[in-house]
């Protein structure tokens, strides 16, 4: 019985141990979160409305904020819209995320290398 017993409570770190080892891993090893969102769309209460993907470039990290320009009528494209990292997402909304991709790996998981400060 004290046999089973251990085997039953080693094997069981064991499989704790690799769950956090596999969490570290893919929270260093992934790209953060991100969401194309309209600039121009901020509410106080809601955040950022979400648009479709194709209306960020793929490659970009921030960069469009301030080239004005207002969507045509009739046009589905936004002008304004960028890449929002790490967002808490609802009902089409973005929130409390960051336009900056390098802040958000920064940000990073649990045994990610790199020093996030404090702010200021």
């Amino acid at each position: 019985m004290a046999e089973t017993r251990r085997r039953l409570r080693s094997s069981t770190v064991v499989l704790g141990g690799m769950g956090v080892l596999a969490a570290a891993l893919s929270a260093c090893g992934s790209d953060p979160d991100r969401r194309c969102v309209d600039r121009d769309s901020y509410d106080y209460v809601n955040g950022y409305k979400v648009v479709a993907d194709k209306n960020c470039k793929s490659g970009s990290s921030g960069g469009s904020y301030g080239k004005g320009g207002k969507k045509k009528p009739g046009s589905s494209k936004v002008s304004d819209a960028d890449w929002y990292y790490d967002a808490d997402v609802s009902n089409g909304r973005a929130d409390y995320g960051t336009f900056s991709r390098d802040e958000a790996v920064d940000r990073g998981g649990f045994g990610c290398s790199g020093s996030g400060s404090g702010g200021g």
